[in-house]
């Protein structure tokens, strides 16, 4: 059976009369890529912390790499790499000087220089942090979290506000993580993020774990590999009886397993894409719809996320 690195058990952590984390428990095995996938308010960046020790739970304990977050936080910081969602950076130090000082707080550390270079910043070594783009403090954050070799490294959104080219980089930077064994629990609320990158993903909502799995277990619960979206012109201001009628006549088109409407967009799921098509066309014929902005795909995770909660990560 394959280690688990992290236990989460039962986490709760309350804000007065507001609960932010209500009895997430999970286990990451070792050197594998968790993912924590919900949207802004999920819950994700607490239940990081308490993991991390940074936070104390109100009910429920974690376990890293054996060390009880609460009573060995020694052990557990030696175990582990934090990369915060905002890293205080000092702006006027070099980046070389920035790796060194925070190897000076550890018992062992790893070489800066091949850590740089890792990070791809060895041209950067020299400058002062207030002078790298957005992408290369973010590699200097990673820096940062894995001078000391940890067991498991935590990543906290690390794309956020990023290019497409930044991100990817980092995105490689992670899976060669994963490459040399390292343990990563990375949160994210970027759907295509999760898929790339994570080995499994617990999808959270409201401070609750709603699914956890691999991201193609998760899709494939929706039992369609398929996604027709389109709009209906004049389908969000109808009359409920009408929308009602339009939501069933679309159900019974050809394969469709699932109908799912925001506004006038409707979404069907199948597997059969061709036969759904066709029908979906005749049906449109028939009723006098006008049918806009027709694409088909393949099913996501934020279809996934639809079908649990009934909006889409962009809107939670």
């Amino acid at each position: 059976m394959t280690e688990a690195v992290i236990r989460a058990l039962g986490l709760v952590k309350r804000y007065g009369n507001f609960t932010a984390v209500r009895g997430v428990s999970f286990d990451v095995y070792r050197g594998e890529v968790f993912g924590l996938l919900g949207p802004n308010g999920a819950g994700k960046t607490t239940t990081m912390e308490m993991i991390e020790g940074l936070r104390r739970p109100d009910e429920g304990h974690a376990l890293v790499a054996g060390y009880d977050t609460r009573t060995q936080q020694d052990k557990v910081k030696e175990a582990i790499g934090v990369q915060l969602q905002s890293t205080s950076l000092f702006d006027l130090l070099t980046v070389r000087e920035m790796v060194r000082i925070y190897a000076s707080f550890y018992p062992k550390s790893v070489p800066v220089d091949p850590l740089l270079e890792d990070m791809i910043l060895t041209e950067k070594a020299g400058d002062r942090v207030k002078h790298l783009s957005g992408g290369q403090k973010q590699r200097l954050a990673i820096a940062l979290a894995l001078v000391n070799d940890p067991q498991v490294v935590f990543l906290d959104e690390p794309t956020t506000g990023l290019d497409p080219q930044a991100r990817r980089t980092l995105w490689d930077i992670v899976l060669r993580l994963k490459e040399r064994g390292k343990t990563v629990v990375l949160s994210t609320h970027y759907m295509d993020e999760a898929h790339v990158l994570c080995d499994r993903i617990c999808l959270m909502d409201s401070g609750q774990v709603i699914a956890l799995d691999t991201p193609r277990s998760l899709v494939r619960s929706l039992q369609s590999e398929s996604a027709v979206e389109f709009r209906l012109a004049g389908a969000e201001g109808a009359e409920a009886e009408e929308q009602d009628r339009r939501r069933r006549r679309l159900q019974a088109v050809a394969e469709v397993k699932q109908v799912q409407q925001r506004g006038e967009v409707f979404v069907l799921y199948t597997d059969a894409l061709q036969p759904t098509l066709v029908d979906l066309i005749a049906a449109a014929e028939a009723e006098a719809w006008s049918v806009l902005d027709l694409q088909t795909r393949t099913a996501t995770l934020e279809d996934v996320f639809i079908h649990m909660t009934g909006r889409s990560l962009r809107e939670a």
